[in-house]
């Protein structure tokens, strides 16, 4: 930066923000309840706003040209925030955690994998898994989890998916590891100090052990593959085979056995826990709008009847359901809050960003921004109507967000919206799944936004 533009820049302001309580500024706001603190902000201080944890400048970013300014305009100004550190311990240098030229490079092998025409053949197997639970609920299952159900449903479509092996009965001790993992990360992203994972508390032993449990599975998968190669076998043209046969353009090198597994795990996670959560919060807006759940009910039946499930060629006449889908990651998007940090100083939203400012760009309140989404909290599939929508001005792109954006923007997004788009009208078809009339969604904004208390349901069929 020359001197005069620096120069300029010191003389723009600060964003406004909660001045927060002496020392710890506004910490223990975001300990209590990061949603309320990060929505309260953006009502009473606008889009772009200015929090300091202890000695921390945290920028909030709910305004679309801003975010955009940040992943793509001078993305180059910012990297991964010392926040995913966490997910770095827990995960290792994936695609998720990963920068720069180490990035590209995997991003590079690992996207051929998530072309739309290789994701058509997924769609079977996503309508086979959800079927199958629904044949589970209809022998007898009448009240239930609908949280644990989806973590188990997603788990299987995963692993036969990505993996082609049945991951089913993996599913109970898989999650319980991910549930000790993912409360280990957000406890140490929100540590003032933070023990290492090696110093051996009651946490941190929880914590090596649910670790050990999720490598131990991608670890016999990768084995038992390699096995198979070995002997001559005939194997699926899967996500995992393209990564064992990926090489470097450059190099000719292909991923080491820790990286494969780095980036399997990566890939389980997010096409696994996210998918899960959105389905739930799927399943509970469902459940308080009959008249969104009868028009999907109804779509499905005249698309695919009492029976059929769908197919990649089903999904462009299922638009409704789709819409249904992006608004339910409108109101609850998994990735809830994803950061970065200021590598260099910056203007961003006619605001100055100081070097080593941490910039959350929140899409659970970009979502609510009422200059983007009128009336920000009711449910209405409506605003994604495309047909509908013959005049007025487009939304920004980077005013929805639930995948990110930029060159960062998530790998599996097309996977994840099809998933939904498939399982969803499969489920609704055969059931009505409602909670107790006295049940209160509580979130959870972890590392994912998950329902705090899972979603119990009544099964009643149909």
């Amino acid at each position: 930066m020359s001197s005069a533009a620096a120069n300029t820049q010191r003389l723009v302001a600060l964003p406004p923000g909660p001045s927060g309580k002496p020392i710890v500024g506004s910490l223990l706001d975001a300990w209590d309840n990061p949603l309320k603190l990060m929505l309260r902000s953006f009502s009473e201080h606008g889009p772009v706003s200015r929090f300091k944890f202890l000695w921390i400048p945290y920028m909030l970013i709910a305004d679309a040209d801003a975010a955009h300014h940040v992943l793509v305009s001078n993305a180059k100004a910012y990297q991964k925030s010392p926040n995913y550190d966490g997910l770095k311990i827990m995960l290792g240098q994936g695609l998720l955690t990963s920068e720069g030229e180490f990035w590209r490079r995997q991003r590079k092998l690992a996207q051929p994998a998530f072309h739309r025409e290789k994701l058509a053949g997924f769609v079977d197997v996503m309508a086979e898994c959800a079927e199958a639970m629904v044949r589970e609920w209809r022998a007898g299952t009448e009240t239930f989890d609908a949280h644990r159900a989806m973590m188990r449903l997603t788990f299987r479509v995963v692993g036969k998916t990505l993996l082609s092996v049945d991951l089913d009965g993996e599913a109970r001790a898989v999650g319980e590891a991910l549930d000790v993992a993912l409360e280990w990360t957000n406890d140490y992203v929100e540590a003032i100090v933070r023990v290492p994972p090696w110093v051996p508390t009651a946490k941190n032993r929880r914590f090596l052990r649910a670790k050990e449990t999720l490598d131990r599975l991608v670890t016999k998968v990768v084995v038992d593959r390699r096995a198979a190669m070995a002997r001559g076998e005939r194997v699926p043209n899967d996500l995992l085979q393209m990564l064992l046969e990926a090489r470097d353009g450059d190099t000719g090198e292909a991923m080491s056995d820790e990286q494969l597994k780095n980036e399997l795990l990566t890939l389980v996670l997010a096409g696994h826990e996210t998918t899960a959560n959105a389905l739930t919060f799927g399943l509970y807006l469902l459940s308080k709008h009959r008249d969104v759940r009868d028009k999907l009910r109804a779509e499905a039946r005249a698309v695919l009847g009492d029976e059929r499930a769908p197919t990649i060629a089903d999904l462009p006449k299922l638009p409704y359901t789709l819409q249904v889908v992006e608004e339910v990651l409108r109101l609850y998007p998994p990735a809830w809050c994803f950061e970065r940090i200021a590598i260099e100083d910056d203007v961003v939203g006619g605001f100055r960003v100081p070097k080593g400012t941490i910039v959350g760009i929140a899409p659970f309140v970009m979502h609510r921004n009422p200059s983007y989404f009128p009336d920000p909290e009711r449910f209405d599939p409506e605003r994604f109507n495309r047909a509908a929508r013959t005049d007025g001005p487009e939304r920004p792109k980077h005013a929805y967000v639930p995948f990110g954006g930029g060159a960062r923007t998530c790998i599996g997004n097309a996977f994840a919206l099809m998933e939904m788009q498939v399982i969803l009208p499969i489920l609704v078809r055969a059931f009505d799944l409602d909670p107790p009339s006295d049940f209160t969604l509580e979130l959870d904004p972890a590392v994912t936004l998950r329902p705090a208390q899972g979603l119990p349901v009544r099964a009643t069929a149909l």
